[in-house]
């Protein structure tokens, strides 16, 4: 893709955050986006994370932003001409104490109070949802049918091919080396291929945002957490169509449409690095709780295993808006739950930065929040 030496928007980040806020940027009118990714498309965490969306959150503005992404995910297809693997099987949470059924069902008269048909299911319903489950030791579940899960390579192939098509410009292998700041206001971003003078910079690079950020001389509490995954050889159709999860069981577990099963848990001390190793501790202990709530699976293989980066910040909700320092914003601090978002974060943050009115108000996501003491706890992530 040529390059140029400067572009009204350049976001640094091309995974499915950046490039979905590229896409909004461009769709109303910003056409001058640029777009510079150190790696390659779904190089990061948006080809290494469990793909799952849901609307079943404890925050009001988690439960806003979720359900806003699911009425767009629903739409992308028919939007782009293209699939993004959208399943909805839904999502079955599961409590393993009355206290934590109990926070549950108070996110669940949240979600209600919102317009998400979200619901408690007994056991005999959980096991119609997903017919190998053995949960008789749970105390409660609450369910929600249009949560469920899209595929993150084709979702950001989609997107990417849609701004691409409105003129963005996307740069691989272009790694972000600094951000220029003059008078109190970024103004342009140094890569390895060069530098870009640039009207405003967005910062989109996940788990790298804080040091991205500490360039332009901004200090985010963000930190990057590995993150692992594995995935089975194909079983029957209908062993676990919804997504499976608990938060103080420490799981989620998905059956992908070609029949293999996905699933992750977090890792135990919550490991702050940048490696993407992969450890035999973890297939030991995903694969016993596997095997326990889906009995049927103890004979079948794992095929793949692998690990990703998740951005999180002290609160677990996200970092999404302008900095002390001008024309610098950020779409970052996802804590596990870029992909979902993505939709609906790219166009909240592309309608503020065309002057138009934002579907959601994010201002309480400024990321002054932390400083400020304004936390905003979310209860419903592992």
């Amino acid at each position: 893709m040529e390059w140029k030496n400067k572009s009204d928007v350049v976001i640094v980040g091309g995974g499915i955050v950046g490039i979905a806020t590229a896409y909004y940027l461009a769709l109303l009118g910003r056409k001058d986006v640029t777009v510079v990714e150190k790696g390659t498309v779904c190089n990061g965490s948006t080809g290494r994370c469990g793909a799952g969306i849901r609307a079943q959150w404890g925050t009001e503005m988690n439960c806003r932003l979720g359900i806003a992404a699911l009425d767009i995910f629903e739409t992308l297809e028919g939007e782009f001409g293209m699939s993004v693997g959208l399943n909805q099987g839904g999502y079955l949470l599961v409590a393993y104490t009355e206290k934590e059924f109990e926070n549950l069902k108070k996110g669940m008269a949240l979600q209600n109070s919102l317009g998400i048909q979200s619901r408690t299911v007994t056991l005999a319903e959980a096991r119609e949802i997903c017919p190998a489950l053995d949960a008789s030791d749970a105390a409660g579940f609450t369910y929600h049918a249009r949560d469920g899960h899209a595929d993150p390579f084709l979702t950001a192939f989609a997107y990417l091919e849609a701004a691409k098509k409105l003129g963005v410009s996307y740069h691989r292998n272009t790694e972000c080396t600094g951000i220029t700041v003059r008078g109190g206001k970024a103004t342009g971003v140094d890569t390895a291929k060069g530098h870009i003078d640039a009207d405003v910079v967005i910062n989109c690079s996940g788990a790298y945002s804080q040091i991205v950020a500490k360039f332009a001389g901004v200090d985010l509490p963000n930190w990057g957490e590995r993150h692992e995954i594995m995935v089975t050889e194909p079983v029957d159709d209908g062993v676990c169509p919804p997504m499976l999860m608990s938060f103080s069981g420490n799981y989620y577990i998905q059956q992908r449409p070609h029949g293999s099963i996905i699933c992750g848990m977090s890792p135990a001390g919550h490991p702050q690095d940048f490696r993407n190793r992969t450890t035999w501790q973890f297939i030991t202990e995903m694969s016993r709780v596997l095997n326990k709530l889906l009995p049927v699976t103890k004979d079948i293989r794992v095929v793949r295993h692998w690990a990703g980066l998740y951005d999180m910040t002290p609160d677990g909700s996200p970092i999404i808006g302008e900095t002390d320092v001008k024309n610098f914003y950020h779409s970052t601090g996802y804590s596990g739950h870029g992909f979902m978002l993505a939709p609906i974060a790219g166009k909240v943050l592309a309608q503020q930065l065309t002057g138009n009115t934002p579907d959601i108000d994010l201002s309480m996501l400024d990321y002054r929040r932390f400083a400020r003491g304004e936390l905003i706890l979310e209860p419903n992530i592992t």
